[in-house]
């Protein structure tokens, strides 16, 4: 059925290539966009909204009536591609009373998905001024302005909303991170509270409840909250196991809490793999910028992640030795780089030429 469909909608498509395009055409586009859209073929979809979207600019008998619908189909297949700009640039402009909740949520989050907090919270807030129940949008708008540094407005959003719905845990998390973020931890703690008895017990609520009890100094519960909150993050979130390891230390679990302070200290640790590239190719920016101090340093900080990098002790050492003039300093990185290439089973022919010359510099 799906392939004699497409089969005809070929065939209308091509016959209308070869007519002319008017209304009737507009109106085939559309309605093979739409079935394209009931089959979640948004590929085809796409084409057939633009070319009906074309139409509907280039005749003024049609923009009236049309333009706005066909925006919106098209702004809606976008959207689902993730084209986050051209749905925001497809609806910003149409009346905000023509547009349905769907597309209004539409230009909203495509201007969150972008990164755009401001645009996000303006659009956000005349949605909620029609729709005041839709309590995603309404957490959403209230971590946007915690984020904007505005908690204080987050917090009047939430809260109107909970007069009439309490129980909505999206809202209760937001509200309570808007109270997090305004330093009331007894009002953020009590929602956290809530939100565990509602059971909501993700990483996010457990972490910010036991932050709150240590910010109260209710230490023994902060242990428990932290501890859950350690274990689900598969004991991989560095700043929880600096908290545990805080507050274990503060209620005399003391190898306890060295152990989870220990093992923060080894989550905090940079990447070894790419901290050897990054000083690798600081070293050589610098060097080639003629910083020779700062190359020296960077490369340095590289056999700190790569002590078998035998050519990083030879370069340092011609550093010292031609260009800061500091001899102490070139016998030593040469000695070093000798006693590194030694280590090296099959010598390359460049590596034993670097040996000869840095033997005869120390002599």
């Amino acid at each position: 059925m799906k392939s004699l469909f497409s089969i005809i909608t070929l065939a209308l498509l091509t016959a209308l290539s070869a007519k002319g395009e008017g209304v009737d055409s507009l109106q085939i586009y559309v309605q093979a966009g739409d079935s394209c859209m009931q089959q979640y073929d948004t590929y085809e979809a796409l084409k057939c909204y633009q070319r009906a979207y074309a139409i509907a600019e280039s005749q003024d008998s049609v923009r009236i009536s049309m333009e706005g619908d066909i925006r919106v189909k098209l702004a809606d297949c976008y959207y689902k591609r993730a084209n986050y700009r051209e749905t925001s640039e497809l609806l910003k402009n149409l009346p905000e009373d023509s547009l349905s909740h769907d597309a209004f949520r539409q230009l909203a989050y495509s201007y969150q998905k972008q990164g755009d907090n401001d645009s996000f919270m303006y659009w956000a807030q005349q949605l909620v001024g029609r729709f005041p129940m839709d309590g995603e949008v309404v957490a959403g708008l209230t971590l946007a302005y915690a984020k904007a540094n505005q908690p204080q407005r987050g917090i009047i959003c939430g809260m109107k909303y909970c007069q009439r719905d309490s129980t909505n845990i999206l809202v209760n998390r937001a509200l309570a991170d808007a109270w997090f973020m305004n330093r009331d931890f007894t009002a953020a703690g009590k929602l956290y509270d809530r939100l565990l008895e509602q059971g909501d017990s993700t990483f996010n609520t457990l972490y910010s409840a036991g932050m709150c009890c240590s910010q109260l100094d209710s230490l023994e519960r902060a242990y428990k909250y932290l501890q859950l909150a350690f274990l689900i993050s598969g004991m991989q979130h560095a700043g929880c196991a600096y908290r545990l390891g805080v507050v274990c230390v503060d209620t005399q679990r003391y190898p306890e809490g060295l152990n989870y302070l220990s093992l923060a200290r080894e989550l905090m640790r940079p990447d070894t793999t790419i901290m050897k590239a990054i000083t690798l190719s600081q070293g050589e920016g610098y060097y080639l910028t003629q910083h020779y101090p700062e190359a020296v340093n960077a490369w340095k900080e590289h056999l700190g992640y790569n002590p078998f990098s035998v050519a990083t002790y030879f370069n340092i050492a011609n550093a010292y030795a031609y260009i800061l003039k500091d001899d102490e300093q070139a016998r030593s990185y040469y000695q070093q780089f000798l006693d590194s290439a030694a280590e090296v089973e099959t010598p390359t022919p460049q590596l034993s030429e670097m040996v000869a010359k840095a033997r005869e510099m120390i002599k």
